[in-house]
C-alpha cells in the first residue's frame, strides 16, 4: 500500500477537484493526477469518474474513500502522539484572517510565535472575503462577526468581545466642534469601513444599551482600516475603528475617541478550525497560542 496515493486520493475527494486539492497542497495538478492513476492500477479498479466540469465517485471509489480517510486520521493521530512525547514542533501552518487583524493583532505576536517554534512554517492568508476553509485548506483562521457563524461544521471558540470607538483628529475636531450626543454627528464627514454603498449610517450603543442610528456624510469607503485611520487623523473626518486599531495614535495625541458612554459596535473575534480530529501539534500549538495571546492584544483597556 502507498500511503502517498492514498493521502492525494483523499485531499482530491475533500478538495472537490484536482486544481483546488492543487492550490491548497501547492502541488503540480498533474502530480496528483499521477498518484490517482496510480492507485487506480494497483487495485486495478476505476475509483473516480472523470469529465471536463466535474468530479464523482464509483462505488468502489466511495468505499475506498471512507476507509483510506480513516487510515490517515490514524497515522495523523499517531504521528501527532509521537511528536507531543519529543516536544517537536514543525510542519506547516495556515492561518486566515482579514487585513485590519492581520495588520494590527496578529502582527504583533506572529514573530514571537515563529521564534519560539523555527521550525514551523505559517502561512497567512490576508483577506477581508469569504473563505471556505474546508475547500481552501486552512487550519486556523480568525474571523470578527456579530451574532453566531453560519458554518456549524467548523469548530469555534470565542477569542474576545472588541467595541468599536469613534475617533477624530484634534484638529478636524478643533473646526468643527466635538460632538457631545449621536445627533452632533449627521452633518460630520464620516470615513466608513468596506468600499460597498451600502452603509450610510452609525449604528450606535450606549453603556445603558440604548441605541442610535446617525445618517453620516460619507467621505471614503475602504476595506482597509489603515487607510481610514490615516485620514482620519489627516482630518478628513471621523471614522469607527476597532479600540486596539487607534490605540498608537490616540496615545500619541494624533486621534481623539468621541463619545466616550457609546461604542460604534461590539463584534466577537473567534477562532475557527475545520476539524478536531487529526489535527497536528503546530496547528493545535498555534491555535493554542492564539486563544491566549490575541485577547491581550484586542482587550478594552484605556485609551486615554
Amino acid at each position: 500500500m502507498n500511503l502517498n496515493h492514498a493521502f492525494y486520493f483523499v485531499k482530491v475527494i475533500e478538495k472537490q477537484g484536482f486544481s483546488a486539492a492543487s492550490r491548497a497542497l501547492g502541488i503540480p495538478k498533474s502530480r496528483l493526477s499521477r498518484h490517482v492513476r496510480q492507485l487506480e492500477e494497483t487495485l486495478d479498479t476505476r475509483l473516480l469518474h472523470r469529465n471536463s466540469r466535474q468530479l464523482s465517485l464509483t462505488e468502489a471509489g466511495k468505499a475506498y474513500l471512507q476507509h483510506a480517510s480513516a487510515a490517515l486520521d490514524c497515522m495523523a493521530t499517531a504521528e501527532a502522539a509521537v511528536r507531543r512525547r519529543h516536544d517537536i514542533l514543525e510542519g506547516p501552518v495556515t492561518l486566515s484572517c482579514s487585513v485590519g487583524v492581520a495588520q494590527f493583532a496578529v502582527s504583533s505576536i506572529l514573530p514571537r510565535y515563529l521564534a519560539e517554534n523555527p521550525r514551523v512554517v505559517v502561512r497567512q492568508q490576508v483577506t477581508n472575503a469569504f473563505t471556505d476553509l474546508i475547500g481552501d485548506g486552512v487550519d486556523l483562521a480568525i474571523r470578527g462577526h456579530v451574532g453566531l457563524l453560519p458554518d456549524s461544521r467548523l469548530i469555534q471558540r470565542r477569542l474576545a468581545v472588541v467595541p468599536w470607538h469613534l475617533f477624530a483628529s484634534p484638529d478636524y475636531l478643533e473646526s468643527h466642534g466635538t460632538p457631545e450626543t449621536p445627533r452632533d454627528l449627521e452633518d460630520r464627514a464620516a470615513l466608513v469601513l468596506g468600499w460597498r454603498p451600502d452603509n450610510d449610517s452609525w449604528s450606535l450603543q450606549d453603556t445603558g444599551g440604548k441605541a442610535a442610528s446617525v445618517p453620516c456624510q460619507v467621505r471614503l469607503r475602504s476595506d482597509d482600516m489603515a487607510t481610514l485611520k490615516q485620514a482620519a487623523a489627516g482630518g478628513l473626518g471621523i471614522v469607527a475603528l476597532p479600540h486596539y486599531v487607534c490605540r498608537a495614535e490616540v496615545a500619541a495625541g494624533q486621534l481623539c475617541r468621541l463619545l466616550p458612554d457609546w461604542t460604534a459596535g461590539l463584534p466577537e473575534l473567534s477562532l475557527l478550525m475545520p476539524s478536531r480530529q487529526g489535527v497536528p501539534p503546530q496547528v493545535e500549538a498555534m491555535a493554542a497560542f492564539l486563544r491566549k495571546e490575541l485577547p491581550n492584544v484586542v482587550e478594552d483597556r484605556p485609551l486615554a
